[in-house]
Order: C-alpha cells, then sequence, then structure tokens
C-alpha cells in the first residue's frame, strides 16, 4: 500500500506550493512529513479501510482527505481536497499547481470521473445526486455529463460513450488524452473567475458540445442564475446582533451564504418594550428569599447548559449571544415540550438574563410576587428580563426578534 501512495504524496509535495498542507492528523496531529503520514496512516487503517486528513494551519486553508477501500471490498481510493478562499486561485501560476496534481492523480490511479470547482457553484449545480435520488445516483455514478466543471477528468468509460474524437475536440482552454485512455480537460486559465459572463460562456459551450442534447441558451440562463446567486452582498446587519448574524450564517450552505446575508441586512428585530419608566413597587415579603430563587433559578440554567454554552459561567454580555446561537441552532422552542419551556426554561433565562444586567450594567432587582413583573432597574428605566424571556421562548423567529444580545445592549444604553 505504501508503493501504491507514493505518486499521490509525491505530486502533492512537487506541486502544491504555498498551499501545501502542514499537519497530518492520525490518532493525533503531526507536522507533514512522510514518515508522519505513514504512521498516521497506521493508526487509522482497519480490516478493510484506511484514512488520513492533512491540513494547513495558515491561509490558505486546507483540509484534504484520503480514504482507501481494501479487500475485501474492491480497492479504491478517494480524495477530497478543500482549499479556501477560491481566491488564492485567481493567477494562471496557482492554477498550475491543481493542474498538474490533477494529471499525476489521474494518470497512476484510475478514475471514472474527477473535477475541481468553486465549492458554492457545485451546490447550486446539486453535486453530486443532480437532481436524483440518493440510491439511484449511488448506483449509477456520473453516468452521464451532467456538468462540466473548471477542472475535470473524464474516465476511459465516460470518454467512449461521449465518444473520443468529440471529447477531445472540446472547446476549452486545456484537453488533454492521459496514458491510461482518460481526458483531462480545463475551462479557463484560472478558476477563481468561474461566474464571469465570459467564464459562465466557456462553460455553457463545452457542456452543450458534450451533451449535443442540450440546449445552450438553457444551459446559459442557469449558469447566469447560479452567478446571481452567489454575487457578493455587503453585510449591513443591525448593529446590536452583529457577532449573532455572522454566526447564523455558518449554519447554512455556502451555496446559499450571500441569499442569506442580503435577508439578514433586511432584518430588523423590533425594539424591545419589555420595560418601564417607572418601578412597580416591590411587594414580596421575604425579599432575600425571592433573590436566593432568582439565584436558583439562573445557577440551574447554568448547570444544565455549560458544556453546550462554556461561556455562561461567566455570565457576560457574549454568554447571551452564545445562548442566542444555541437556541436557534438547536430550535429549542419547537423541539421541546411547551410545558417544560413555560414552566422551566423561560423562567430561568429570565433570572439568569436579569443577573447579567445586574452583575455587568449594576443593575438592581425590584422583585414582585407574580415573576413577570420582577424588574432590574438600569439608570432611568426598569426592564422586564421574566416578559423577554417568555416572549424569546415562543418560536424559532422570536428568538432573534427577542434577542437576549439585543435587549442587553437597549439597556446598556440606558445606563447611567
Amino acid at each position: 500500500m505504501e508503493a501504491e501512495l507514493v505518486p499521490f504524496l509525491d505530486a502533492l509535495e512537487e506541486c502544491a506550493g504555498d498551499w501545501a498542507p502542514d499537519v497530518v492528523k492520525g490518532a493525533r496531529k503531526r507536522k507533514y512529513a512522510r514518515a508522519a503520514f505513514w504512521q498516521a496512516l497506521k493508526e487509522r487503517r482497519d480490516d478493510d479501510s484506511a484514512s488520513v486528513a492533512l491540513y494547513r494551519a495558515e491561509s490558505p486553508a486546507v483540509e484534504l482527505t484520503l480514504e482507501l477501500w481494501l479487500p475485501p471490498h474492491p480497492s479504491e481510493i478517494n480524495i477530497w481536497l478543500d482549499v479556501n478562499p477560491l481566491a488564492h486561485f485567481s493567477n494562471e501560476g496557482a492554477c498550475k499547481g491543481i493542474v498538474e496534481i490533477a494529471r499525476a492523480w489521474a494518470t497512476h490511479y484510475p478514475v471514472s470521473y474527477a473535477a475541481a470547482h468553486s465549492m458554492s457553484d457545485r451546490e447550486l449545480a446539486g453535486f453530486p445526486h443532480f437532481g436524483r435520488e440518493v440510491e439511484v445516483s449511488r448506483r449509477d455514478g456520473f453516468d452521464k455529463i451532467y456538468e462540466v466543471c473548471w477542472l475535470n477528468v473524464f474516465g476511459p468509460k465516460r470518454v467512449e460513450s461521449v465518444g473520443r474524437a468529440r471529447m477531445l475536440s472540446t472547446p476549452a482552454h486545456l484537453v488533454e488524452e492521459l496514458p491510461n485512455g482518460a481526458v483531462l480537460l480545463v475551462l479557463r486559465p484560472t478558476a477563481a473567475d468561474f461566474a464571469s459572463e465570459e467564464a459562465r460562456m466557456a462553460q455553457a459551450r463545452a457542456h452543450v458540445h458534450l451533451r449535443p442534447d442540450l440546449d445552450f441558451d438553457t444551459v446559459l440562463r442557469t449558469l447566469r442564475e447560479r452567478s446571481a446567486a452567489l454575487a457578493p452582498v455587503a453585510p449591513r446587519f443591525h448593529p446590536d446582533l452583529v457577532p449573532l448574524l455572522w454566526r447564523l450564517l455558518d449554519e447554512f450552505a455556502i451555496s446559499e451564504r450571500q441569499q442569506k446575508i442580503a435577508e439578514l441586512n433586511a432584518f430588523r428585530p423590533p425594539v424591545p418594550e419589555e420595560w418601564l419608566p417607572v418601578a412597580l413597587p416591590a411587594d414580596v415579603e421575604n425579599p432575600e428569599r425571592a433573590r436566593s430563587h432568582y439565584g436558583d433559578l439562573s445557577e440551574g440554567l447554568v448547570a444544565a447548559l455549560h458544556t453546550q454554552v462554556p461561556s455562561m459561567m461567566g455570565k457576560t454580555p457574549e454568554s447571551l449571544t452564545d445562548l442566542d446561537f444555541y437556541f436557534w441552532r438547536e430550535n429549542f422552542p419547537e423541539r421541546y415540550e411547551r410545558q417544560l419551556i413555560d414552566g422551566h426554561t423561560a423562567p430561568a433565562l429570565g433570572a439568569y438574563l436579569g443577573d447579567v444586567l445586574v452583575r455587568r450594567l449594576g443593575g438592581t432587582w425590584v422583585l414582585r410576587q407574580k415573576m413577570e413583573e420582577s424588574q432590574v432597574r438600569v439608570g432611568e428605566r426598569v426592564w422586564l428580563p421574566f416578559l423577554r424571556a417568555r416572549r424569546y421562548m415562543q418560536s424559532r423567529q422570536s428568538l432573534l426578534d427577542y434577542s437576549l444580545t439585543q435587549f442587553f445592549h437597549e439597556a446598556e444604553r440606558y445606563r447611567l
């Protein structure tokens, strides 16, 4: 097996240049070296498979995963390479390294299909299923040319299905027949400008050439729509929610990122109304007992969630943002029983929120027998954390409309 992987490593070391991985991971992470690679592969091998991951710590970020299937399975090697940002491949020199690696790997290892392209554009194209059922996709694979990427390697079977002469006459920057009968096809000198009009024209021409059954105008229109969906959108988030909304973006597919930025730019939560200009008078008989009860509620929430949200221990503004993100990611209000939320989570959250106002804004509790009426005085206003928490926990959307983060910053503005 080591002998078979030497060409993989030779090509990577000789051609990667300034995006070469510098970390290899098996049972633990090590600085990249051949010996470290072999050790990692040994650590990640079992009876019928082996895998190893390589990374780059500095920009451009790199993740390279090598998976091997061994007897009794049919022997197979899968290579996944992710380099970020794509802008690193804006010049032809950087792109040549990818082409050389693809040529070397596809020459040494049998290949049915391989490609290099923008991840976001691949998602919009429907890789790897292209609208098929997963079972059908796994059974048939790349049984016809659903897409032409920036770089493509078509295996001998796919070349023959298209026609070798037709394949080799594809209008593209590079069309090269490999010794094993596969064909390497590169649309343009550079990869990063895949969404430009010139690149989309080249992509459409190549695709229709290889699939004469397709209509050029229809293919080009689809490609242009994808370019429009990926056009950069400048973030203009609500100033109180910038850290939270940035984190939300990471929960969506990269192909949806620009659309989501536009949606979040338009999002403007209502101004917090959970406050009073004049405090309701305290009416509890034993204030110390009430404060102790609120403290128990707050600490109970910390005990329940500190593993998922470690910053809760500090009761800081940042911990409120972390809670906002956690509850939204988990879709907490809609996944858990309403009785649990209304009876336990929301009151505990109100106590925790009030505790943060006291600790971080110098607030003071004004206690009421009816918990939802209890207030925290901050500056010229008194705030109603339990009421805010109840509204907050109504739905996933309400987690954003009534975020803890925004409530804190609104109270902060009235601190003396």
